[in-house]
C-alpha cells in the first residue's frame, strides 16, 4: 500500500481469517488461554507469538498499531490509555534519575506541567528554549542531555520548527528526538521521514476525528520502541479493546476529514485576518506566516487549528459566548469546531508571566475547524465577532 488514504481504511486490518468480517473484531478479554505450561511460558517471555494478558498485548490493539505505524511510516506503533498517558510513558522509557530533557517552551499545557512540576520529584531537569531559537536549543543541551521534545505545529501559537534541523541537533549530540505530532496528524506531516526517533499523538484528537475516544499512540524505530512497550506494561496505561476499535473506526476516514480540516482551516484564517477587529491570526498556512515556508516543505496541509487574537479577555469571552456552531470545549481534532482560550484552559497552570511573553493572553482564542460548511461557520464567526 502507497497511498494515505488506502493505509487509514485497510492496513491492520484486513477480513477476519476465521470469519470473513470486514469489521475489526474487538477482543474484549484480559485473558487468554494456554496449551500447556511450556506455551505459555515461551510467550511470556516473547519467543512465541500470543497473547496472555490485555495490559501486555491484545489482537484489536495490535490491528490498530498496525494502522497507525503504516500511516505514519514507522516500524512499531503502541496505543495508549490518552495522549498523556503516551508522553509521559515515552519521556519515562528515555530518561533515569540525573538525566535531562530539552524542551521548547510553546508546548500543551499538560506536557509542560509533566515536564516542569512531575519530573523534578524524580531528579530529572528541563530546559525549556525560545521554541524557535535551534541556536539556544543546541546550546542547552549538556553531557546528561537524553532527550529534545518538541512540537510543530505548537499548541496553542502554531509555531513552525524545521524538523530537518532539529534532528540534526538530536544526532550531533546523540539525544533522543521525540515530536507531539497531534495538531498535523501523520497524514498531513510525517516526522519519521525527517529522521525523527519516536512520534507521539494524542490520538484523541485528530486520529480518533469524532471526540469519543481517549487514546495516545506513539510510532518509531523497533529498538526504540521495545523499551517504550515494556514501560507501558510496566504503568498500565493502556486503552480498554472498545476503545481500541473505535479509534481503528476513527482512523478509517482520517484522510477525508483531514482534506476538509485543511481547507476549512485555511478559509477561516483568511476571513480572520481580514477582519477589522482580529488583532492577528495564527496559522501555518498563511504566506504571513513566519514559518510558512518551513510548513511548505513539511507538511501536506495546514489542518484546522488555528488561534486569533482580539482585544483583550472580556472581549474574548465575549466572542465565545456568542458562538453558536464553534462549541465551547477543551479538546480539539474532532469533525465538530471547537472554540476554547488557552490561558483559561489547557495553559492555565502555566505560569501568567510566562504565558503572556510566549503570547498567550486572556485575548487569544484557539480555534478547531471542523468539517462543517465553511458557509456556516464564516458565517457564525462573523457574528460573534459583530456582537462582542
Amino acid at each position: 500500500m502507497k497511498g494515505a488514504h488506502t493505509k487509514a481504511v485497510s492496513a491492520g486490518d484486513p477480513p477476519d481469517p476465521a470469519t470473513g468480517s470486514v469489521g475489526l473484531p474487538i477482543y474484549q478479554t484480559v485473558i487468554y488461554a494456554q496449551p500447556d505450561m511450556e506455551t505459555f511460558k515461551e510467550v511470556i517471555r516473547g519467543e512465541r507469538k500470543g497473547f496472555f494478558y490485555t495490559r501486555a498485548a491484545n489482537p484489536t490493539f495490535q490491528a490498530v498499531e498496525a494502522k497507525v505505524a503504516a500511516l505514519a511510516g514507522g516500524e512499531k506503533a503502541l496505543i495508549f490509555a490518552s495522549g498523556m498517558a503516551v508522553i509521559t510513558s515515552t519521556l519515562l522509557s528515555l530518561v533515569s534519575s540525573g538525566d535531562h530533557i530539552v524542551a521548547i517552551q510553546d508546548i500543551y499545557g499538560g506536557s509542560f506541567n509533566f515536564l516542569k512540576n512531575e519530573l523534578p520529584r524524580f531528579n530529572i531537569a528541563t530546559s525549556f528554549v525560545e521554541t524557535e531559537d535551534l541556536k539556544a536549543l543546541e546550546t542547552a543541551i549538556r553531557p546528561s542531555t537524553r532527550v529534545i521534545f518538541f512540537e510543530t505545529p505548537t499548541n496553542p501559537m502554531l509555531k513552525v520548527l524545521d524538523i530537518e534541523k532539529v534532528v540534526e541537533i538530536g544526532r550531533r549530540h546523540e539525544v533522543t528526538t521525540v515530536i507531539d505530532n497531534t495538531f498535523a496528524s501523520p497524514f498531513n506531516q510525517k516526522p519519521l521521514e525527517w529522521g525523527v526517533d519516536i512520534e507521539v499523538h494524542s490520538a484523541t484528537k485528530y486520529l480518533g476525528g469524532h471526540s469519543d475516544v481517549l487514546a495516545g499512540v506513539a510510532i518509531g524505530r523497533q529498538e526504540v520502541m521495545n523499551r517504550v512497550q515494556y514501560v507501558r506494561y510496566v504503568y498500565g496505561g493502556i486503552p480498554d479493546p472498545h476503545g481500541a476499535w473505535l479509534l481503528n473506526r476513527g482512523i478509517k476516514t482520517l484522510g477525508a476529514r483531514m482534506e476538509r480540516h485543511n481547507q476549512n482551516g485555511l478559509r477561516v484564517a483568511q476571513f480572520l485576518r481580514d477582519h477589522p477587529k482580529v488583532r492577528k491570526v495564527f496559522y501555518p498556512g498563511l504566506e504571513t506566516h513566519p514559518g510558512y515556508d518551513i510548513a511548505r516543505k513539511q507538511m501536506r496541509g495546514f489542518g484546522g487549528m488555528l488561534s486569533f487574537e482580539v482585544g483583550g479577555g472580556v472581549e474574548a469571552e465575549g466572542v465565545v459566548r456568542h458562538l453558536k456552531l464553534f462549541h465551547l470545549a477543551a479538546s480539539l481534532g474532532g469533525v465538530e469546531s471547537l472554540v476554547n482560550i488557552p490561558a483559561a484552559t489547557s495553559h492555565r497552570r502555566m505560569p501568567k508571566e510566562e504565558r503572556e511573553r510566549l503570547g498567550i493572553t486572556e485575548g487569544l482564542i484557539r480555534l478547531s475547524v471542523g468539517i462543517e460548511d465553511i458557509e456556516d461557520l464564516l458565517e457564525d464567526l462573523s457574528q460573534a465577532l459583530e456582537h462582542a
